[in-house]
């Protein structure tokens, strides 16, 4: 089971200086993702336990399309293990003009982690 989530960075995600995104916005979409398998799954949105895994792999700027996309790969009693990975798949194109943007041929991973959500067993309706 996988979801998928494609979001705009906008100029309020932009933290830092040349309109760099905080990394932080990327474990957002990533427990918006959580949130709907958990739903789907246990028709529960339940709760993230922990991060084993997270990896920062290219920058994320104002403009920017990001598609976050995660998958249950481990049931248990009342934990799920995911995968999430965040790629880069439109960006702006300021050279050219304020409006212009281009779809990326190959998208670009910016960001990849793995964690543990729970449903309380009380909680789960499937």
């Amino acid at each position: 089971m996988k979801s998928i989530i494609r979001m705009r960075m906008s100029a309020h995600d932009a933290h830092y200086g040349g309109n760099l995104v905080d990394g932080a916005r990327m474990l957002q979409l990533f427990g918006d993702v959580a949130t709907e398998l958990l739903i789907i799954n246990d028709g529960d949105e339940g709760l993230f336990k922990a991060y084993d895994s997270v990896e920062f792999l290219a920058p994320v700027y104002a403009g920017d399309y990001i598609e976050a996309v995660g998958e249950i790969v481990k049931v248990g009693n009342s934990s799920r293990k995911m995968v999430f990975e965040a790629r880069k798949v439109i960006v702006p194109r300021p050279d050219i003009n304020d409006s212009a943007c281009d779809v990326l041929e190959e998208p670009i991973v910016v960001c990849k982690a793995s964690g543990t959500c729970v449903v309380p067993k009380d909680k789960k309706r499937k």
